[in-house]
């Protein structure tokens, strides 16, 4: 039987339809990505990860580390390695969705930063015209400079782009209020009905809502020099799973020490 190619905007709405995760509660599933490294690196990466955090280039505090022979979404992390499941920035989408905000994900790309201030998309992807995750490609092509951001404010980082309708304005307000206390704060920018936004142009009618990419801190783990294989959007998990990355890197550094 003959398949037909999936393209990722497909992916993205499939998942986003499983997104639950509620930012005033802090429950409920979030999409996440899967990135291997070695055990042995376990500990320097979630560290490069934590500071990641700090700099905010992550989409959410929540990590969740898989070790050697156990099962994440069917997959069975290989000897000699340990997996990380950090939140995919499409959990944006979904909780967009469950507010009632009419949206079309863009595209994924690569953004400048000057001094902290995003100011424009490089490179960008467009979700329709591609099967595999654009910032999954990038993340591969060593595009991004990730880790001068961290250290200087300037350099470029990985970054998506939906468009919302301009009449669902308030509920998107609403929910950047929400997000503000939770442990999402993924979103970069939003552009004015009309507009283009960081140099994208939106359709008539709707705003656009930029989000940090869920794998700039894999990206800056890369950037370290430590051996990385990702995959985006690899599934969906319940955030209860999951915990803040400087809580899971001191028990990691006391189990290290037992």
């Amino acid at each position: 039987m003959r398949r037909s190619l999936k393209f990722v905007n497909h992916t993205i709405e499939d998942f986003a339809m499983q997104v639950t995760y509620d930012p005033v509660s802090g429950r409920g599933k979030v999409v996440f990505n899967l990135s291997l490294v070695q055990e042995r690196d376990l500990l320097p990466v979630l560290d490069v990860i934590e500071t990641a955090w700090r700099a905010g280039v992550c989409v959410s505090e929540l990590v969740r580390v898989v070790h050697a022979g156990e099962t994440i979404d069917g997959f069975i992390v290989p000897d000699g390695q340990a997996g990380i499941c950090t939140v995919c920035s499409v959990t944006l989408d979904g909780i967009l969705l469950r507010r009632g905000v009419p949206l079309h994900p863009i595209g994924g790309g690569v953004v400048e930063i000057v001094n902290r201030v995003p100011r424009r998309f490089t490179h960008l992807i467009h979700y329709d015209e591609t099967t595999i995750d654009p910032l999954q490609v990038l993340i591969a092509e060593e595009i991004s400079s990730v880790t001068e951001v961290i250290r200087s404010g300037n350099g470029t980082i990985l970054a998506n782009i939906r468009e919302c309708h301009m009449e669902a304005e308030p509920l998107v307000a609403e929910l950047l209020e929400d997000l503000a206390t939770s442990q999402f704060i993924g979103v970069l920018e939003v552009g004015l009905p009309n507009s283009p936004l960081l140099g994208i142009q939106v359709s008539p009618q709707y705003l656009g809502v930029v989000a940090v990419g869920g794998t700039n801190p894999i990206a800056a783990v890369r950037e370290a020099g430590f051996e990385v294989v990702t995959r985006a959007m690899k599934g969906v998990i319940d955030s209860s799973d999951m915990q803040g990355i400087e809580q899971l890197l001191a028990d990691t550094r006391e189990e290290a020490r037992a």
